[in-house]
């Protein structure tokens, strides 16, 4: 397969960024593609291994290892190698609704359980991917239309990553499909919670269009639960997903918590993509990072969002704090390969000017005139308990809160379904059915397994699909 030598002539080179000084002026995409011949290259150096482990081999190894839509990457990277675009094309979009996304924003799994990763020298999967994706849509995305039609009505609710996918893949089988979205526009936490500078959000549009063509029916500014009765749902459609995501955010009830000033990263980042996007904020308070000293509490890649957004917005500082303590440079490749490591990561917005402190606490905030002006904090040990004398202050005039999420909103639709929830307050479904303890309701993505990324929700909106074909038909040719 490919160049059998490839690896040892070709050392890697992957895609860089524009500098920190020209990137930080505007909101879009700053990644620079490689040149053809050298992604021709980089896909080259797949070296044929006897057990890929970078497709998902869950089922051997027991753990989430590689990537979770197995895609076909060793099948694609010859292709490329090649100069067989198309086919590439062809290959990749049979796993993966979505390339040209996970091409910008997965953490490539794939690539920590590369063979190549045991010497830290991973073949370039995911820069493989994203050109073989955007050479596609170059050429035009072409709607896969039903031949036939089953008759089925299915509603989903929900237009994130999983919904989206899992629509397709119902229309593709022939069923009529509405997806119902509560904001203007399609996408969920792809479109309001990614900044365009990580991901433009033409990716979406292209693809709804592309839905579209295929059938799907989009009704935007409609809140199940709360403007439509979702037993309206339930008596017109032969099935219904519901693919709304973890959206109740993890919450810091310290002292001072009250004071203005301190908000949601899910109240902040969606602001500022609409302002992007053009979209009316409505009556919504604005909450900018301009000239204030910004404090991110949470490290994870929202935090590294919020990071990037105050930097562009032009905050006076930015210091980004994180409960756990400062991972290791590098893995130990004998405890971790092919699993994903747990190691130190630096975004592309720390980079661009932030202060990041580990095992870090907030034990209060304090202000004046009701506005916040100071974090109370102290190092943790390792029971996450303040180390005496390590106190400090640090001033700030925004906080943002970017710890997770925990769960799905309860109140409205899953309230009014009574469907069952898990010890976490997640919709209970399995992987193999995708059905909730509701007859005909199923359930997919953040929404079913807690927050994750976004590969995950594509594996669960095709394999709920699958399952909901299945239910309608008595039988699916859709994979899972």
């Amino acid at each position: 397969m490919g160049k059998i030598t490839g690896f040892l002539e070709f050392e890697r080179h992957d895609r860089h960024y524009a500098p920190v000084e020209e990137r930080i002026k505007h909101y879009r995409e700053f990644v620079v593609p490689l040149p053809e011949g050298e992604v021709r290259q980089q896909a080259a150096r797949c070296m044929d291994c006897g057990v890929p482990y970078c497709h998902g081999t869950s089922r051997i190894t027991g753990q989430p290892t590689g990537c979770p839509v197995n895609n076909q990457i060793p099948d694609w990277n010859d292709l490329v190698y090649r100069g067989e675009w198309d086919e590439a094309a062809r290959n990749l979009h049979s796993t993966n609704n979505f390339p040209e996304v996970t091409g910008r924003v997965c953490p490539a799994p794939c690539e920590a359980s590369c063979t190549l990763n045991i010497e830290d020298t991973p073949v370039t999967i995911k820069t493989i991917e994203c050109e073989i994706a955007d050479r596609a849509i170059a050429q035009g995305l072409k709607p896969e239309v039903a031949a036939h039609k089953t008759g089925k009505k299915v509603a989903v609710v929900g237009s994130g990553p999983a919904g989206m996918a899992c629509a397709q893949q119902l229309a593709r089988a022939g069923h009529d499909v509405h997806l119902y979205e509560r904001w203007a526009k399609a996408g969920g936490l792809m479109r309001y919670g990614i900044p365009d500078f990580k991901m433009e959000k033409v990716h979406i549009d292209r693809r709804v269009a592309q839905m579209q063509a295929e059938g799907v029916t989009f009704h935007y500014g409609v809140h199940v639960g709360v403007d439509l009765p979702v037993d309206k749902l339930t008596a017109e459609y032969d099935a219904v997903v519901l693919s709304g995501g973890a959206e109740k955010p993890r919450d810091l009830p310290i002292p001072g918590r009250e004071l203005k000033g301190i908000h949601f990263a899910m109240d902040f980042l969606p602001q500022q993509n609409r302002r992007v996007g053009n979209e009316a904020l409505g009556s919504v308070a604005p909450i900018l990072a301009t000239g204030k000293k910004v404090v991110v509490i949470g490290g994870g890649d929202t935090g590294s969002d919020c990071i990037g957004t105050s930097i562009r917005q032009g905050a006076v500082s930015v210091t980004n704090f994180e409960i756990m303590p400062a991972p290791p440079e590098k893995e130990n490749k004998d405890l971790t390969w092919p699993n994903w490591p747990l190691k130190m990561r630096t975004s592309s917005s720390h980079l661009e000017g932030a202060q990041r402190g580990f095992a870090v606490g907030t034990l209060k905030f304090s202000g004046e005139n009701g506005e916040v002006k100071k974090l109370h904090c102290a190092h943790l040990d390792d029971k996450f308990k303040p180390v005496p004398g390590t106190e400090f202050e640090i001033e700030a005039d925004l906080v943002l809160l970017a710890m997770g999420f925990v769960h799905p909103v309860h109140e409205g639709m899953l309230k009014s379904l009574d469907v069952a929830l898990d010890q976490r307050g997640n919709v209970v479904a399995d992987t193999v059915s995708y059905v909730t303890s509701v007859p005909k309701v199923f359930s997919a993505g953040d929404m079913r397994r807690g927050q994750s990324l976004v590969v995950w929700a594509i594996r669960e909106g095709r394999q709920c699909a699958h399952a909901v074909d299945k239910f309608l038909m008595g039988s699916t040719t859709l994979p899972r």
